[in-house]
């Protein structure tokens, strides 16, 4: 209302030059319309009440003014015209505003993959900024498909350029079936491996050697957009091959040349993903099989031990002179004895530098054999400077990797090799021992890919994220926007002159009330922090029967029938486009949509939801709809609508206001055989499994989720999880149990202006920090030993703002580049200073935590908020005993997407009938204190029926548009 009906003195200057109330009125609500709406009413009295009375009151007129005369006369058309000439509003058809909207609309067609309806709304926006009236619905939609046409037709047309003959038909013949298989080749090429073995990798690699032989022959993709090319690529993905065989010549073999391009990067991640696992498990076995050896000599090993203590005690028995002592030696054990157990010791023990089972891990060599000439033939590996050495080695191995020629030794490149693989490879009788210089160079090509010290280019997962850094003149650009978008200063000292002060001032407020906090002390013995835990909060009885009454009075209902009811308060289902990008192209989408989340969701396939004597149900029309619909794109569109929708409910901001989120993963084991789940005992038993990490808000709805093989640890992923989440919601705290901790994290979250909140379960060993050697913390000096490399951070200040810079504007997947920064445990430089940077912050968290309780708490609300979340998402994925069924990884990406967006439709259900629940008892002069309802959850599902009833039809009161009566 302030916004675009508030009239300022000119304004009301203006009005008051025409006579009559009802003029001045309508004038005036012309005026404040068009601002707003970007176009004039055709019937200027057809506002909302409040408007009309909030403008009325500014030109102290009357709100009940009758405006029929004015809108039926031609004093409305006149006062249209003199807004427009007086504001300079302009018709939608005017030059050069038109040729500039149609060139920004092209640019943005051309460069993204962006949906009709995504353009339409910048476009309208974009329209109400200049000043442009807006014209009818159909004709702008007219002018957005043209124009998306026309990039689409000159994507098509460049994507054709020099494409041959010969090469044409190496591209149709993908669509085409395979000799001696059903499928056609398309078919082969975009299903991914599934075995985690030698042999699937030699599989993996033949597929991506077939696909990189014709993406060779392709023209330089360099100056067609990225996203485009995907679209493209996705679409060959999901669709038969009978229906891109259908299509028209020059968008067929565009297609084809997209996927083609897209697949090939595709295909060497899979193979690289899948040689990553490949050597895990060598080294995995290993280590078991000499483990195993290792446990089967422990009897000789303490034989041989007792027998050189016997033997060697006198040493220490002072009676004993020099002369006698070998005498007495050899009484306690003969000559013979102790040599053999000098021996024994010798061969069953492992230097204390050195803990690897080398030749348990070449004796695998026969495995890797397998896999190794085609490894080398294909994979272009490139290095940084740390990892140039191991690249020498690799390249110098590709030379000799047929096997017929023997390994020149004193030639071969072992920079970085230890003594106990050197003892391995180089044998005692000068022979060369392939197999140990084959498994080293192995070893350190797979460490090396780990670190990213090795990397392939263009790569999705396995490129180097250090070279993909905003640098040169692009950060000299972009560096002032930066500073001023994260608050920091282009000067080091300037920036730990404000940290110290910040830092100073929280030890001092801390040891201020160190003798009243009676939770936090210090250990007697040894000085560590011990920190007394929270008291249970316990349940007043008040809160106790608000729960039950509201529990009673929520309607019974079906998870069809809550969807689709979700579905007319929201229209999120919308957000679901073909993957063509072209609209609805069948009627009744909304009943087959429900029908294919549901499936997904509770894990129970297809069959239990068709009905052949129902269109939209039969089982040909589900599988289509998931086929086509149900994508990682629609699925985060139609997510974003809901958290948006339930973020303005004013219960909603009763529990929060968005500002603070949690992440946690959720386990699930992958009983099927797939190379995308990884093991992990504790949580998946002897099977394999995967966690699905996602991030929920204060106000209980989920934002985003990654799919992670197994259990790995969750801060690797924490980063990605944040700066990746697309709702209208932007929490800035951020708050994880201790597996997402690190100190280059709480670094890069303070860099980027996150409040990083983990709870530690080892608080005693944790260390505080301070940057000023000379001050005084009274009682916290003790704690305050550690001090921060302040020289570190002022080297590297600047590449640490380009790191925030370059994570700020997505330029750099925020996963990789902790991965490349932590370097398995061995920081590079850089990593090292963005550390130091993170213990500042870290120790500002523990200084708070340690503190102020109302913070711990908070804390374990919202944790316990994201465990109770993922209990209700336990609850609806129930079919298959909760197992994850999907052997691929989008297929498990986009069932887990599908399974969080039930959720969140079930917890915007539930928020709103709660509400209209809370309304009722308080109009029946119940007591409902606020401090009850801040403690309420979302989370209940006792109403709802996961379990073999699917009606997908609404009642007769929510069709037309009421909610459902209460359980009175």
């Amino acid at each position: 209302m302030a916004q675009y009906f508030y009239l300022d003195d000119v304004d009301r200057q203006i009005i008051s030059q025409h006579r009559g109330v009802h003029n001045q009125l309508g004038f005036a609500i012309q005026l404040t319309t068009v601002r707003f709406l970007g176009t004039f009413l055709s019937d200027p009295s057809d506002v909302p009440a409040n408007v009309r009375a909030y403008v009325a009151q500014q030109t102290r007129t009357s709100p009940n003014t009758d405006l029929r005369s004015y809108v039926a006369g031609r004093a409305r058309k006149d006062h249209t015209a003199e807004i427009r000439q007086i504001y300079g509003y302009r018709d939608f058809q005017d030059q050069p505003e038109h040729f500039r909207l149609v060139r920004w609309l092209y640019t943005r067609a051309w460069l993204s993959a962006e949906r009709p309806s995504i353009l339409f709304d910048l476009a309208t926006a974009r329209l109400v900024e200049r000043k442009i009236l807006l014209p009818g619905v159909t004709t702008l939609a007219r002018l957005i498909l043209q124009v998306r046409d026309r990039a689409s037709q000159r994507l098509w047309r460049r994507l054709n350029q020099g494409i041959d003959a010969s090469l044409k038909e190496s591209l149709e013949s993908l669509l085409k079936s395979h000799p001696d298989k059903r499928q056609t080749y398309l078919d082969q090429w975009r299903r991914p491996i599934t075995r985690s073995s030698a042999p699937g990798l030699v599989k993996a690699l033949d597929r991506w050697k077939e696909i990189q032989s014709l993406a060779d022959r392709l023209p330089l993709m360099r100056h067609i957009p990225t996203g485009r090319l995907q679209a493209l690529a996705r679409y060959a993905a999901a669709a038969k091959a009978h229906a891109i065989s259908m299509l028209a010549e020059d968008r067929r073999i565009a297609t084809l040349v997209a996927f083609v391009y897209v697949f090939a990067i595709r295909a060497q991640d899979d193979a690289l993903d899948l040689f990553e696992q490949v050597m895990t498990n060598v080294l995995s076995r290993s280590n078991k099989r000499g483990d195993q050896k290792r446990l089967r000599t422990l009897g000789n090993l303490d034989t041989a031990a007792r027998r050189l203590r016997l033997a060697f005690a006198p040493v220490l028995d002072e009676t004993i002179s020099d002369e006698q002592l070998r005498s007495e030696i050899f009484t306690k054990q003969s000559r013979e004895q102790i040599l053999e157990a000098i021996d024994a010791v010798d061969n069953l023990t492992q230097p204390e530098d050195d803990r690897g089972y080398y030749e348990d891990i070449i004796a695998q060599y026969g495995s890797v054999r397998r896999f190794l000439p085609r490894l080398s033939d294909i994979v272009p590996l490139r290095a940084t400077p740390a990892g140039q050495s191991t690249l020498e080695a690799w390249q110098f191995l590709r030379e000799y990797q047929d096997g017929r020629r023997k390994i020149p030794l004193a030639e071969a490149p072992s920079k970085g090799m230890t003594a106990a693989w050197r003892k391995m490879v180089y044998a005692k009788d000068g022979e060369s021992n392939r197999a140990a210089y084959t498994l080293w160079v192995l070893t350190r090509v797979h460490e090396g890919l780990r670190r990213r010290d090795l990397y392939v280019t263009p790569s999705e997962h396995w490129d180097d994220p250090r070279s993909q850094l905003v640098s040169g003149k692009a950060w000299e650009a972009l560096r002032p926007q930066i500073l001023r978008t994260l608050n920091h200063s282009a000067e080091p000292e300037v920036a730990l002159d404000r940290m110290n002060q910040i830092l100073n001032e929280a030890y001092q407020a801390v040891a201020a009330r160190w003798e009243e906090n009676s939770d936090a002390r210090l250990d007697e013995k040894d000085g560590s922090l011990i920190l007394t835990p929270l008291d249970k909060l316990e349940e007043p009885a008040s809160l106790l029967t608000l729960r039950e009454s509201v529990s009673t009075l929520l309607p019974q209902v079906e998870l069809p029938e809550l969807l689709l009811e979700v579905q007319r308060w929201t229209g999120f289902m919308n957000a679901f486009t073909h993957v063509s990008e072209g609209g609805v192209r069948i009627s009744d989408l909304d009943s087959s949509l429900c029908a294919v989340l549901v499936a997904e969701a509770c894990n129970i396939g297809l069959g239990p939801l068709v009905r052949p004597d129902v269109p939209a149900l039969t089982y040909d029309r589900l599988v289509w709809v998931q086929q086509h619909y149900l994508r990682a794109d629609t699925l985060t569109q139609a997510n974003n609508r809901l958290v948006e929708y339930h973020s303005q409910l004013s219960l909603t901001q009763t529990w929060g206001g968005g500002e603070v989120a949690s992440a946690d993963g959720l386990r699930f084991v992958v009983p099927v055989r797939t190379v995308y789940a990884g093991p992990n005992p504790k949580y998946f038993g002897v099977g394999r499994g995967v966690t699905y990490y996602n991030f929920t808000s204060d106000q209980f709805t989920g934002l985003h989720g990654i799919v992670i093989p197994g259990t790995l640890r969750d801060s690797m992923y924490l980063l990605e999880l944040v700066l990746e989440q697309q709702t209208n919601l932007r929490p800035m705290q951020i708050m994880t149990d201790t597996a997402g901790y690190s100190d280059i994290v709480f670094g890069l979250f303070s860099l980027l202006g996150y409040q990083f909140s983990p709870r530690l379960a080892d608080l005693g060993e944790a260390r505080f920090w301070r940057l000023d050697a000379q001050a005084n913390y009274g009682p916290l000096n003790s704690l305050a030993r550690h001090r921060i490399n302040q020289e570190l951070i002022i080297r590297h200040w600047d590449d640490m703002l380009r790191v925030a810079g370059s994570l700020e504007t997505g330029a750099v997947n925020a996963t990789q580049l902790i991965r490349a920064l932590q370097r398995n445990g061995k920081p590079t430089v850089l990593g090292r200073a963005i550390a130091q940077w993170g213990r500042i912050a870290k120790t500002l968290h523990l200084l708070r935590y340690i503190d102020d309780p109302q913070y711990r708490r908070q804390n374990l609300n919202q944790l316990n908020r994201g465990e109770n979340r993922h209990s209700l998402a336990r609850a609806v994925f129930h079919g298959k005993h909760g197992e994850l069924r999907q052997r691929y990884r989008e297929g498990q990406e986009d069932q887990l997407s599908a399974l969080g967006l039930v959720v969140n439709v079930i917890v915007l259900w539930n928020t709103q009938y709660m509400e209209i629940a809370l309304n009722y008892l308080k109009s029946n002069e119940v007591m409902v204190r606020e401090a009850d309802v801040q403690r309420l959850a979302p989370l209940v599902n006792e109403h709802i029926n996961f379990l073999g009833r699917y009606n997908f039809s609404l009642p007769d009161v929510v069709e037309h548009g009421e909610k459902r009566p209460l359980r009175t």
